[in-house]
Parts: structure tokens; C-alpha cells; sequence
């Protein structure tokens, strides 16, 4: 049985665009009565992101760490007909169908490596796991992590997985490191990854890999310009995880040595 249950629910109001990211993702409200941030599916790295996005929330989750909820947002037709910024107009209409939406953390604020506090093992576990997805994008210029209700949340893993940039070369991946590491705004911080090693290990078994794989919606995996299936995916980005997890004590030791 299924130990994760992704919501599919309606956008029903464009609110207002955020302009720091990249990607213009945007805070819309849906039919369960509730505020998202949007990442659209027609933004420029399209849909790899938000499978990125989802696989790396998801891994977050099962090893303990705090995300917003993430569900699938369903966009019609409607909304472009009706905005006036063409830039917006445009994304709204390469966006039509299945959209990634994470639960908007109203009154968060962004997490500041010189005032915000994070624990040894909460910093310990978000390396890891950020060494595991190859995540280039949780540093100092930019940390991807708020502050809510006192607590440290996990947000945009659109960076992870790049390998799935180009389909052709991705077995290459399997074995190497991620010396970016040294970049990663908690290493500092992460003072017991053999602990956290040993926590994420116990997680992330085969089943709750396989159970975040097989979630990914179809046409998010079907792309015009990639030759493998969208089972072949599955199974690739299940190999990779499968790797990553079994050079685990390689990650760590890279990580001790960059802190």
C-alpha cells in the first residue's frame, strides 16, 4: 500500500507572481479553499523541474525533514485569457494541465545563515539528502530554506537530478560524488552526518523510492525531445537514488572534508 497520497486539486484564483524566482512560479489559490505557490509546468526548464521539485520534497518528507505540502495543481485555459502581462499571459498558456503546487507557508521568512537558527542533525540530514539529489542551489546567495513557526522548511529542489538535462549520458552520474557540497549553506552546521546517514538509510527503503517515483505524473515524463520512455525514466531515477544511497558513506566523507 502507498505510504505517500499526492491531493490533485483545481487553481481557481491567480493571485500575484513572485518575481525573485527565476521561473516566475506564482501564489494562486485552489478549489480545497487553501493558498499554493504555482510552479509551472511551462516555465524554462519545464517539466524536469517539478519533477525535481517533487522527488526531492518527497525524499525530504520521508526522512524527517519539514516541506510544505506538495500537490498537483490542475490549470485550465481560463486564466491567460484574462491576464494582462504577456509574460504571465504566456506562461499561463504553456501551462494548461498538471502543475506542481507547494502549500504556501503564510508570515515565513527566508532562512539567513547568520541570525537563523538550524540544528546539528535537521543541517546534517538536508546536506545528505542535497548530496544525494545533486542539488546545486541551496547556498548562501540563494538557501532555498525558510523560517516557520520556528522551525526550518525544506522548499525548491528544482536544481536536483540534472542529469535528466540529457537522457544519453545519465549512467555516467551513478558513481560520482558532488563535490558542490562545499557550497551548501548548512555545512557548517552539519556536525553529525554519520547519525543522519544512518536515519536517512532507514528511510529511504525500496518501497518508499519506488512509491515517490511511480507518483510522478505521466505526461510531466513525456517529452518530445527525450528518446527514453517514460518507464525508462522511472527506472533510471530509481538506479540513481539506488546508487546514491549505496555510496552514501563516499557522500559523507566528502562532506566531512569540504566542512
Amino acid at each position: 500500500m502507498s505510504k505517500i497520497d499526492i491531493r490533485t486539486v483545481d487553481v481557481i484564483k491567480y493571485i500575484t507572481p513572485l518575481r525573485e524566482g527565476g521561473s516566475l512560479p506564482a501564489i494562486v489559490e485552489a478549489s480545497d479553499g487553501f493558498l499554493y505557490v504555482l510552479k509551472f509546468r511551462g516555465a524554462g526548464q519545464g517539466t524536469k523541474a517539478l519533477i525535481a521539485e517533487f522527488i526531492g520534497g518527497e525524499l525530504a518528507r520521508a526522512i524527517g525533514l519539514k516541506v510544505p505540502e506538495l500537490v498537483f495543481l490542475n490549470l485550465d485555459d481560463s486564466f491567460s485569457k484574462t491576464e494582462p502581462d504577456e509574460e504571465i499571459q504566456d506562461l499561463l498558456k504553456f501551462s494548461v494541465g498538471l502543475n506542481l503546487g507547494l502549500h504556501y507557508l503564510s508570515g515565513s521568512i527566508t532562512f539567513d545563515p547568520l541570525v537563523s537558527v538550524a540544528d546539528a542533525l535537521t543541517s546534517s540530514k538536508i546536506v545528505l539528502l542535497d548530496s544525494i539529489i545533486s542539488n546545486i542551489d541551496r547556498t548562501v546567495k540563494n538557501t532555498n530554506l525558510l523560517n516557520w513557526n520556528n522551525e526550518l522548511w525544506i522548499i525548491d529542489n528544482g536544481a536536483s537530478f540534472y542529469f535528466h538535462h540529457n537522457w544519453n549520458t545519465w549512467k555516467n552520474h551513478l558513481t560520482r560524488t558532488f563535490p558542490l557540497i562545499k557550497d551548501h549553506v548548512l555545512l557548517e552546521r552539519a556536525s553529525l552526518l554519520n547519525e543522519a546517514s544512518q536515519g536517512v538509510q532507514n528511510a529511504l527503503d525500496q518501497e518508499t523510492i519506488k512509491d515517490i517515483i511511480y507518483k510522478i505524473p505521466e505526461d510531466w515524463l513525456i517529452n518530445e525531445s527525450d528518446s527514453f520512455t517514460p518507464d525508462d525514466m522511472r527506472k533510471a531515477y530509481i538506479e540513481y537514488l539506488n546508487s546514491r544511497l549505496s555510496n552514501i558513506e563516499t557522500l559523507v566523507k566528502e562532506a566531512e572534508d569540504a566542512r
